[in-house]
């Protein structure tokens, strides 16, 4: 099994409604983002998958989310824009979209700072 990683970064300011303290407040972050894609078998350029593809597929995404206030974006109309929803949502975005035989999205984490983070993966 091979497992590649990007990282990107986003800004984007959120509120967790109904939870007490500070984070119920409007806020921002500075998010970063890491993907992992898993795939058993190399094509004949030696290589899982390009990294441009999953570059390309994850900054679509991105995009969607950059300077955004999370909580006004359909994505997040019924749900918390939380670390761990952020992460899913980026998870199922990307996973809909890359189409590569033998290679899927095996996990996406959500840094909100430096020391907290969620990460999202599909059990099976």
């Amino acid at each position: 099994m091979y497992e590649l990683k990007i990282s990107t970064q986003f800004a984007a300011a959120h509120q967790l409604r109904g939870l007490e303290g500070g984070c119920e407040n409007l806020h921002g972050h500075n998010w970063k983002i890491e993907v992992c894609v898993q795939g058993n078998t190399l094509g004949n350029d030696g290589l899982l998958i390009d990294f441009r593809v999953i570059k390309g597929e994850t900054k679509k995404v991105i995009d969607e989310l950059d300077h955004k206030f999370l909580n006004e974006l359909a994505s997040f109309e019924n749900i918390e824009p939380s670390s761990e929803n952020i992460a899913r949502h980026i998870f199922e975005s990307i996973s809909r979209k890359l189409n590569v035989p033998g290679v899927k999205i095996s996990r996406v984490t959500a840094w909100e700072s430096e020391s907290a983070c969620a990460s999202y993966w599909v059990d099976e």
